[in-house]
């Protein structure tokens, strides 16, 4: 059995090679990633993703990191709205599935125009592997195929690699062992 350690090394030799950010291999689609990990390994995926982000640099690899937690994408776009404390008196007054929904309507998660794809898509450089985190801490505010099907259609120029605290066979994610989406992923597994 691979160690998550091991896989994560896989995972940053692929990114480094120059195929992989020019999508050799995928019949010239866009690639689309998923690396999964058991969610109480959460901790060391972040320590280990904000050493990649420093170790790699365009100057010396031609290439840099974008990285997205996309809770703090969340946080950062209610911020801006002055929604924040708003949220939370909602939330308290008509619970959780209430503010999920009225967080979606105000960042138009369900729409080709999200302003969370408009986030990322602002915020990525020409020469870059988007990763995007925290899948876990946005759960159930933003679900993870909804933001790849919408990235779909803004990014293409650059490879998008999902870390996802859970399980993904490549049809199908299952969030902390128990949360499973049926929905259809585009993306491939980028180590086994």
């Amino acid at each position: 059995m691979v160690s998550l350690e091991e896989r994560l090394d896989e995972a940053e030799r692929m990114i480094r090679t120059p195929g992989f950010r020019q999508n050799k291999g995928l019949g010239n689609e866009v690639g689309y990633y998923v690396f999964d990990y058991p969610a109480e390994k959460e901790l060391v995926v972040r320590k280990r993703i904000e050493e990649m982000k420093n170790r790699i640099s365009k100057a010396y690899e031609g290439f840099e990191l974008a990285v997205f937690d996309l809770y703090d994408v969340i946080i950062d776009l209610l911020e801006q709205e002055d929604f924040m404390e708003q949220c939370f008196q909602f939330e308290k007054r008509k619970g959780m599935e209430r503010i999920t929904n009225a967080v979606g309507r105000l960042l138009q998660i369900n729409d080709d125009a999200s302003v969370i794809v408009q986030y990322i898509q602002e915020r990525t450089p020409k020469d870059a592997v988007v990763m995007l985190t925290g899948i876990g801490k946005c759960y159930p505010l933003l679900r993870s195929h909804k933001i790849l099907n919408n990235l779909h259609q803004a990014i293409d120029h650059v490879p998008v690699v999902m870390f996802f605290p859970g399980k993904y066979d490549g049809q199908e994610l299952v969030l902390f062992s128990e949360i499973k989406d049926d929905n259809y992923y585009r993306a491939f597994r980028l180590v086994d």
